[in-house]
Parts: structure tokens; sequence; C-alpha cells
């Protein structure tokens, strides 16, 4: 099975600030912003929203083709991804630029506010798949995570024109990217990822209803937060997956990445849309109890006995089959 993840590769640098910026903040002078907050520590960590997805398929035993741009300060995060069953033999090198880099700074409530230096990124755009079909087999899924726009207009125009299934996840491009760019990125998705707010941003900058976009999505998998995920299909009512408790809530970022990661991998294993959005959730409360986003470690038997307790033991027959792990 051949499963192309293409998005950004990035160096994660994850600061906490022990209170909360909306103290700082005052409504009527946000035009005269200039705010410092003193942090309490720092965490340089591997990222990157295609990287992480494929880091979680890694885990679960599955072996992702990572398709992105880099610069050659890769090379310890290259084995690194090698070491966790990553393919990154078609991963672009840029001659002139360093890694994309994430800026992020988390404070108590959990708001965030980040910078993202996109770097080698930008060369995303040189990249075409069909050489990378051409090496590893026809994609049963192509999924196109955000990264450098116009190598994910690129990338979503040369699977329409190929035919190749792709599944769009353009979350962080969402908030400056307008209509011209967002309508093309996800009309003819098998699936369309999103969280709540970037739903709004969707119907707001597309012009386009929910019932519009369902109409040129496949299915449309909005995650929730602590309530879980909605599965939305046209003419269909909603399917609704709780999320997995956390033991503790340590950090967010990379959250939805695992989401996507176990949502993928259950698709590859042959499994349903609620299966699938199961086994994302479960992925997906690993990263929120870790600082980073690819520092978790997955037990088989723990794994599948958070499972049973959140989606009972039919879960676990679907997936056990399936589930190779690092550990045991």
């Amino acid at each position: 099975m051949s499963l192309l993840v293409a998005g950004s590769i990035a160096t994660d640098h994850l600061m906490s600030f022990p209170g909360r910026f909306s103290d700082s903040l005052v409504v009527d002078q946000l035009d005269k912003l200039s705010v410092s907050f003193l942090v309490e520590d720092l965490e340089v960590r591997r990222g990157g929203c295609a990287a992480n997805i494929c880091f979680g398929l890694g885990n679960l035993g599955l072996r992702p083709v990572l398709v992105g741009a880099v610069g050659e300060d890769f090379a310890d995060y290259r084995a690194w991804l090698q070491r966790h069953n990553v393919d990154c033999d078609s991963v672009h090198v840029s001659e002139t630029r360093h890694t994309a880099r994430f800026v992020c700074t988390n404070d108590s409530a959990h708001a965030q506010i980040a910078s993202f230096y996109a770097g080698a990124m930008s060369e995303s755009r040189e990249i075409e798949l069909k050489p990378i079909v051409d090496r590893v087999g026809e994609p049963d899924y192509v999924i196109i995570g955000p990264d450098d726009p116009q190598g994910m207009l690129r990338h979503t125009e040369e699977c329409r024109q190929r035919g190749y299934r792709f599944l769009a996840d353009p979350s962080q491009q969402l908030a400056f990217g307008d209509g011209d760019l967002i309508r093309p990125l996800i009309d003819g998705a098998e699936i369309l990822f999103s969280n709540e707010y970037e739903a709004s941003l969707i119907t707001q900058k597309t012009g386009w209803s929910a019932e519009e976009v369902l109409s040129r999505v496949g299915t449309w998998v909005v995650t929730l937060g602590p309530a879980g995920v909605r599965i939305d299909r046209q003419g269909e009512e909603s399917v609704v997956v709780q999320a997995v408790p956390e033991i503790e809530k340590v950090e967010p970022t990379g959250v939805g990445d695992a989401f996507r990661a176990g949502f993928l991998a259950a698709l590859s294993w042959g499994l349903g849309h609620e299966r699938a959005a199961q086994l994302g959730c479960l992925l997906a409360v690993y990263v929120v109890e870790q600082v980073g986003t690819q520092e978790y470690e997955i037990s088989r038997s723990a794994f599948l006995a958070r499972c049973a307790a959140t989606y009972g033991d039919e879960a676990v027959a679907d997936f056990e089959p399936h589930l190779e792990t690092i550990r045991p």
C-alpha cells in the first residue's frame, strides 16, 4: 500500500508562558499591539505537519512516503524519521534555504501565539508526484497538508489530472488564504479535514455553504477538541465520535496531525470512517500528553487497552490484526 503525505517539514521551538495572553491584550488597542511574554522554558522538537503525520503512521506499522522540501540541515531529522519507518527518499533538499521553523508560545489556558518561517518549504512547488508514484507504486491516498500554497495547488491539481485519490488538509493556510486559493484545494477531495474554527473559515472564504462544500468533497471530518470528532457526508446524518480522555493535558501542538495519521492508517486497513476517527482520537491523545509532536511511544498492549476502555472490544477486534508497534 502506498500512502503519500505532502506538506510541511519543520523544526518546532515550543515555549510556555505561565500566565494568560488575554490578560495582556487591550481590545481597543490591538492596532498598536506590542507585547512581550517572559516564558518558562524552551523545547526544540521535530515537527511539520507532513512529518508529524508520517511519524504517526510509522508508529502504527505503516511505511508512508514523505513529500516535502527541506534544507541541508535535515540529515539528523531524516535519520530519525527513517528509524520510525518513514520513506524519505522523495524529500526535496534545497541548496540555499534552511528547513522550515515553527516558533510557538502556549499560555496556561492553552492559547497559542506562533510564527512560521517557510524556508525550504517554498520549494515544494518544484515537486512532481508522478516520479514518486513511479518509484513506490500507485497511491491509495495522497494527503495534501499545509505547505507552500503554490506547492499545495500543484499537488492537488496533479491528483485531479492523474486520478489519485487525495485528502485535503489546508489547516494553517486557511487563515491567510482567500477563496481563490481555498476552493481549488478542497474541490474533489475524497476527505476534507478541519477543526470547527477552520470549518467556519472555509465557508466564509469560499462563499460555499456547508452543504455546498459537502457536494464537492466525499466526506468532511471536523475535529471538535474535547468533544471529539464529527463526520459529515452529503445527505446523511452526522456521526460524532467521542474523544479519548487524556490522563494529563500537557501541550496541544501536533494533536491534529496525530489524529490524521490514525485516521489514514485505519482507511489503509480497510476500516470505515467511524473506526478511522476512533483510531485518530486514540493516537491524538498520546500527543496532548507530551511536549513535542513526535515524542510519544506506543505500547501495543496499553494502546489496545485504552481503545477498549473508550470504544469497546469490537473496536479492539478491528484494530488488533493490523496494529504493529515498536513496543509490545
